[in-house]
């Protein structure tokens, strides 16, 4: 905080003593010897030395200090052109000038230029003033490796006066609405050993490879002929056609949303020094995995449909790895002889199964870099595999021709060419068997974190992987039909020797007599032998071998991902008791429990052994990830949010749409049951999800939608005129802080929640300066309140010098288009007697300017008062201190009261009658406001009774007529009271008691002098003249008689809701008004005076 002191003269330019330097986050100590700067500055030129601040550190400033990116500051030029003592140097608060001015570019010789010198711009602009260039790192989220998150200069440092005290950063760090959740929390630094940092994947390793391995899974040895088979070649093409379709689609959307932004994981492509000085320094950062699918859909639509995909994506993975590895050991047992089996078929799945998985656990916990290395073994495996299979299809073999396999030849093909669907197969049942085949395009999208580009990896990895995988399946299952046939003995002796004219199959054709089979038992064939591929390669083993490997890699890659889109979940909290799981371990922030609970839940469905019955499980998991994928493209797209520009552009928003409603029926028709099980379980995570409303702020698709829409419907409101049917009260509410008056809050809230709007204004009235920085603090932290709380209203502060001033501002500019309050309502200004009297006569203007501006009116009023926030801890403080635990002190039993009476209407009401004194016709607000109440569930137990002045001779027909009226305006009721004594003279003794009220606010004028009664009324307008009282004799009675029948006939009433008197502007005084408004409510129940302004709110018309 600057020295008030110390300021300089007025228009004269203050100045900082190098005595005691300004600390902020812009400047360090000046250069105080420029010939010492210059001798550097030969050798390195400016440009390079502006990059590199590490470069250029002054002596005692660590590397650590000048990576914050701050400015240094140097002497200015003296007027004169003499330069300036290094001990007092000017500062304009503008700007400063950089070390690099102060050098020549010829010979390292100092010289100083103007600051409107051309060189000077060109060397030295953005490192000479406060006001900060364009930088990258002002626009990080979170820190990176080598890429610290900077705070720019905020508006205040530049634009506030030099004596005021600059207003400090929010305590997150974060502005412009950037709130980092869980997953993305900045990571802590820690040592690293001498090999290096984290691990991080190209394009080729980490997305290319994963997404191959993951497609060249345990279909294209184990079950690509058995699709053949029953399918056909055609349609077994066009189930691999649809997938790839719905992949190719996905794959898009998947790049789109990954080139959308950073995705959340590290850059390693510095410069090569600086990384080196990284390595010296010995310091890494522990950077937080978010994870794939989960990360993509979440930050696209919303912790709403991003949580319960990310637990579906999760649990799909899982039992993802249950399929691979019941794959891997179905191919163990059948390798194995008979005699070799240590039980059955089923239980040794079993056995080899759980041995497998935990074995794949051993290596998932021993880091991504043996996982790496193991998955490039494996792809060189499995490609051998294929090309083993590839080349043996072109080299039969009479020994292997009673199994079924011929070599390509036309007989076979077309044969082949149609289905043959037995077993109660079909073409959907089918396709949802291979359709995990096609899952595995997210595998390099799921450890995006550990990818040094995702934005460039994802794209082209997935896209290609799919390209490559699509045209071997189709060439794998051509090939497939094209040299086997679907049934075949095995047995040598199955020829047929003689003519083959009659022969019907291609078998038949070729010398073979299978025919038998169509009565069942053949173990060989497309139909019946899993292993056919290793019949019809040259070496029988590698093929084996290449099914251990895609097996065994998908298993892996699964095991990776599943518990990386867990943890990533599990970070953003958005589901409770789960955050234990968010815990990583080591370098790469190994989350070990997933991999626990991940093996659990494998282990648990490997003890299926079925590998037909897991695989549409899967699919319909993975299909509805993709749908969602897809629909976030779409919902982006159409949300048409600024933010929303990928760099990859081979998108369409309407192509994403038809891929997710591909999936969609995609689901349904492989398994209807299960999609819709699927659909339930997003639905009921969704409501969940929707109803707790986690604390992130991601700038999801969903909210940028909401903004076109509501934005869109309040321009066609405008549009659109006011009618009756249609109108709803919608309240200004001069409140104050919304916590200091809880009675008024709640009341209000009761009947526009979910009804209309409700604007809480505050009106701050500031002595000398308006602190705008606290008043907008204020206005988030009230509007969280108010969120907190679960009400549905707005609270909108303003600065002016009284109440008056800031009501007529938020009369007038509060609210959006039709969106736009038409009734104030204010809280009984119980104090009046003892405050300034000048406070009164702005409180009734403030109601003037209501009824000038078309408002309607309503006031409250409890004989206890409203206002709680003198009270400690309740108010402001409350608010600030929400979550620390205060000791209450011991209350007073007026404090206690006021406490109690504010809570009233929090609560439900006790059965009772909300009395409503309709005595004078203002549109039917006085009328709407007690029917809202009633239809809110804390006030149903209250009856409506309706009071009406009438003639003492017309009571019934008076009576019949309210009756009448209120039942064409369809308004419950149960009772109607006519009172036709209202006009009857008031006690004496209540006439005293307002002659008492009055007195010191009369003028009384007759009994001065007629100029000095004009000034003293011109000073005081509040005063109320004899005139006045004698004009308004009458009305003043009234108000009087009203209290004694509300006092006799409402007393016991839950709710007074009453017409309000109205004065006429100019000619009642503020102390007679407000004297008639405390007679009127004094000693009552809870009392709502309402004026509308006499336009319908009610109609009897359909």
């Amino acid at each position: 905080m600057s020295d008030p002191s110390s300021s300089p003269p007025a228009g004269q330019k203050p100045a900082l003593k190098s005595t005691v330097p300004p600390q902020s986050r812009f400047q360090v100590d000046p250069v105080a010897e420029a010939a010492a700067a210059a001798s550097g500055a030969a050798k390195t030129p400016p440009a390079t030395r502006s990059s590199r601040a590490g470069s250029r550190a002054s002596e005692g400033t660590t590397a650590g200090e000048e990576a914050k990116g701050r400015f240094r500051v140097v002497n200015f030029l003296d007027p004169s052109g003499a330069p300036a003592d290094a001990s007092d140097f000017a500062f304009n608060g503008d700007t400063v000038r950089s070390e690099a001015s102060l050098h020549s570019s010829t010979g390292g010789l100092s010289h100083f230029s103007d600051t409107h010198s051309s060189t000077y711009y060109l060397r030295t602009f953005g490192h000479n003033t406060i006001d900060a260039v364009p930088n990258i790192d002002f626009y990080r989220q979170t820190e990176a490796p080598l890429g610290e998150k900077l705070i720019r200069p905020s508006l205040s440092e530049l634009h506030d006066e030099l004596d005021k005290v600059s207003c400090p950063l929010s305590l997150d760090g974060f502005t412009n609405g950037e709130e980092p959740a869980g997953a993305e929390e900045i990571a802590p630094k820690v040592v690293s050993d001498s090999k290096g940092g984290t691990v991080k994947f190209g394009w080729i390793k980490g997305v290319l490879v994963r997404c191959m391995l993951n497609i060249w899974g345990v279909m294209l040895f184990i079950r690509m002929s058995w699709i053949v088979g029953q399918a056909g070649i055609a349609l077994s093409c066009g189930i691999i056609l649809i997938a790839v379709i719905v992949t190719t689609i996905t794959g898009l959307s998947t790049s789109a949303i990954a080139t959308n932004g950073f995705v959340r994981g590290g850059e390693n492509n510095f410069d090569p020094d600086i990384l080196e000085n990284l390595r010296h320094m010995s310091m890494v950062l522990n950077i937080y995995i978010v994870s794939g699918a989960y990360y993509l859909i979440s930050r696209s639509l919303g912790p709403e449909f991003g949580g319960s995909i990310g637990l579906i994506f999760a649990f799909a993975n899982a039992v993802a790895v249950a399929m691979y590895v019941v794959g891997f050991a179905e191919t163990v047992v059948e390798l194995l002889d008979v005699n070799a089996l240590m039980t059955d078929e089923i239980n040794d799945i079993r056995i080899i199964g759980t041995l497998t998985i935990i074995l794949l656990l051993g290596i998932s916990v021993a880091g991504m870099e043996w996982e790496a290395k193991a998955q490039i073994v494996l792809l060189i495996i499995l490609v051998a595999a294929i090309f083993n299979y590839t080349i043996g299809s072109f080299i039969p073999m009479k020994s292997k021709e009673p199994k079924g396999f011929f070599g390509y030849n036309a007989a076979i093909m077309m044969e082949n060419m149609g289905p043959d669907f037995r077993d109660e197969e079909t073409f959907f049942s089918v396709f949802a068997i291979f359709f995990p085949a096609a899952t595995g395009i997210l595998a390099g999208a799921n450890i995006s974190g550990d990818l040094s580009d995702p934005q460039s990896a994802i794209p082209k990895g997935t896209l290609l992987a799919i390209l490559i995988t699509g045209i071997v399946y189709v060439a794998v299952a051509i090939s497939n039909g094209s040299c086997i046939v679907r049934d075949a003995t095995g047995d040598d002796n199955d020829t047929i020797i003689g003519p083959l004219e009659n022969c019907t199959d291609a078998a038949c054709t070729l010398g073979y007599d299978f025919s038998i089979c169509k009565e069942g038992g053949c173990k060989y064939g497309l139909q019946n032998d899993f292993q056919v591929m290793s019949l019809v390669s040259v070496f029988g083993p590698l093929i084996t071998a290449g099914i251990f490997s895609a097996t065994l890699s998908s298993a892996l890659a699964s095991l990776v991902s599943a518990p990386k889109v867990f943890q990533a979940l599990c970070k953003d909290n958005i589901y409770p008791g789960i955050r234990v799981f968010a815990k990583g371990y080591g370098k790469n922030n190994e989350p070990l429990r997933g991999y626990v609970l991940t093996f659990v839940i494998g282990l648990a469905f490997i003890l299926i052994a079925e590998l037909n019955i897991i695989a549409p499980i899967i699919s319909n998991f993975f299909l509805a990830s993709y749908a969602l994928i897809n629909f976030s493209v779409f919902h982006a797209s159409l949300a048409n949010s600024p933010g929303w520009r990928p760099s990859f552009k081979y998108y369409n928003k309407w192509v994403s749409l038809a891929g997710a409603v591909l999936c969609c029926v995609v689901m349904f028709v492989i398994n209807w049951w299960a999609a819709l099980l699927t659909n339930v379980i997003v639905l009921a995570l969704y409501i969940y999800v929707s109803y707790k409303k986690p604390d992130v702020n991601w700038g999801s698709s969903t909210q940028a939608l909401m903004y076109n829409q509501a934005l869109s419907h309040c321009l066609h409101l405008t549009g659109v005129e006011d009618h009756i049917k249609n109108f709803r009260p919608q309240c200004l509410v001069m409140i104050g802080y919304p916590n200091a008056r809880p009675a008024l809050l709640h009341l209000v809230h009761a009947f526009t929640k979910n009804v209309g709007l409700m604007i809480c204004g505050h009106v701050r009235m500031a002595s000398r300066r308006p602190n705008h920085k606290e008043m907008m603090s204020d206005q988030v932290r009230y509007q969280r309140w108010l969120l907190k709380k679960r009400i549905k209203a707005f609270y909108t502060p303003v600065f002016a010098e009284d109440l008056r001033q800031g009501a007529q501002y938020l009369l007038q500019a509060a609210g959006l288009g039709r969106l736009k309050p038409n009734t104030l309502v204010f809280g009984f200004k119980n104090n009046w007697p003892d405050g300034d009297m000048r406070d009164v006569e702005t409180y009734i203007n403030t109601i003037h300017d209501a009824f000038d501006l078309q408002y309607g009116v309503v006031i409250i009023r409890l004989k206890e008062g409203l206002d709680i926030s003198h009270i400690p801890g309740q108010g402001k403080s409350h608010v600030l201190l929400i979550y620390t635990q205060v000791t209450s002190p011991q209350l007073s039993i007026v404090d206690e009261k006021l406490l109690a009476a504010s809570q009233q209407f929090k609560k439900k009401q006790r059965k009772g009658t909300i009395d409503v004194w309709w005595l004078f016709d203002d549109g039917g607000l006085t009328l709407l406001i007690p029917y809202l109440l009633t239809n809110k569930k804390k006030w149903t137990d209250c009856k409506i009774r309706v009071f009406i002045g009438g003639k003492i001779n017309r009571i019934d027909h008076d009576r019949r007529a309210m009756a009448a009226l209120l039942s064409k305006f369809r308004i419950d009721f149960s009772d109607i009271n006519v009172l036709g004594d209202i006009n009857t003279k008031p006690k004496k003794h209540n006439k005293e008691k307002f002659e008492e009220m009055i007195e010191p606010y009369r003028l009384k004028e007759d009994d001065m002098e007629q100029e000095a009664a004009e000034r003293l009324k011109a000073e005081e307008p509040w005063r109320i003249t004899d005139n006045e009282l004698e004009l308004y004799k009458a009305k003043t009675n009234r108000q009087i008689r009203l209290n004694e029948l509300l006092k006799e006939h409402s007393s016991t009433a839950n709710l007074i809701v009453m017409s309000m008197p109205l004065a006429r502007k100019g000619t009642v005084s503020s102390a007679l008004y407000m004297c008639w408004l405390e007679t009127l409510s004094k000693d009552l129940p809870p009392v709502l005076l309402v004026r509308g302004n006499h336009q319908s709110v009610l109609t009897f018309y359909s």
